[in-house]
């Protein structure tokens, strides 16, 4: 008996990391006959296991069911879903902390005692720095990820940055998770542009509306677009650089929501960038750490000016 549920476990386990197995490919990782596979197959599936059988290819397959049977987690595996959902309990997605913490206490009581002790070690010396994010509803969430597999238009109530509020029709795209927020990224089909839309101030509006044919997005992917976006045109004060570098040079010195950079030649790239305030455009441009040129505006050259003053006071001799 031990060894038809140890070959059991085996045969579960392959099935959950190949997606389509032959029956002799089977049989001959197990070191068995296809007869007792077949066998095995059927215990396994009146354990709740939906394996399937491909017609025409005599192979398996382990299929979606009703309910969701037990895993088997190799030992990395175990670890980086214990960690996931330790990170999850603090995340942006409303009433997901408890759910969260539930799976993780399952996973941690049936852990082998090596890698419990393991994860606990990891887990005393994580530090989890709260943020005050905006939290988002999981169904809120579901609904636009369903839009957007289905290509089907969106309707909803939107309330912006300035606290005006809107009614949107929009072809979505794509869910993004960008600095501690959810944002749809989609074409806006009233103002017949892309558009990006902080979901925890939108309200979905059910049913949903009719099929659409994507379009591509500009920039090639969501991610990129938005990072572009968000730089251009979320910041009261705004300038374009040179920078005395190459584009690729600069491109890992430049992080998302900074700014966009354009290439000019092998020696010199345009960034363009914003912020909240000329002594934050300066910092941003003077921690590049890069030869530059500004000339605009000029509350941005008194800035810079000031920055540079202060580092000359602060090494001049006393």
């Amino acid at each position: 008996m031990s060894d038809t549920s140890a070959r059991l476990l085996r045969l579960l386990s392959l099935l959950q990391t190949h997606r389509t197995w032959s029956g002799a490919d089977l049989a001959d990782k197990l070191d068995v006959t296809a007869r007792t596979v077949r066998r095995d197959v059927e215990r396994l599936r009146g354990l709740g296991y939906p394996v399937q059988a491909l017609q025409g290819t005599a192979g398996y397959r382990l299929g979606a069911g009703a309910a969701m049977p037990p895993l088997l987690l190799d030992d990395e595996e175990a670890v980086a879903v214990a960690v996931g959902l330790r990170t999850t309990s603090g995340g942006t997605v409303t009433g997901i902390e408890d759910a969260s913490l539930r799976a993780l206490a399952k996973l941690e009581q049936v852990l082998p005692t090596r890698l419990r002790h393991r994860l606990s070690t990891l887990q005393q010396s994580m530090v989890r720095v709260a943020a005050d994010s905006p939290r988002v509803p999981p169904e809120d969430l579901l609904t636009i990820a369903e839009t957007c597999r289905r290509h089907e238009r969106l309707r909803f109530d939107y309330t912006d940055h300035a606290g005006r509020t809107s009614r949107r029709d929009i072809e979505p795209d794509s869910l993004v998770n960008f600095s501690r927020h959810w944002y749809l990224v989609g074409w806006d089909v009233d103002r017949a542009d892309w558009r990006s839309f902080r979901v925890d101030r939108l309200h979905p509006r059910i049913p949903t509306g009719p099929r659409f044919t994507p379009r591509p997005l500009p920039d090639g992917d969501a991610a990129t677009y938005l990072a572009r976006r968000l730089s251009d045109t979320s910041w009261p004060w705004r300038t374009t650089i040179t920078l005395h570098e190459s584009a690729d040079t600069m491109t890992d010195r430049v992080w998302p929501g900074m700014g966009t950079l354009e290439p000019v030649d092998d020696t010199h790239c345009l960034l363009h960038l914003g912020a909240d305030s000329p002594a934050s455009l300066a910092w941003m441009i003077t921690a590049l750490d890069a030869d530059f040129t500004a000339t605009d505006p000029p509350e941005l050259l008194a800035a810079l000016r000031t920055v540079g003053e202060r580092c000359r006071r602060g090494t001049s001799p006393a």
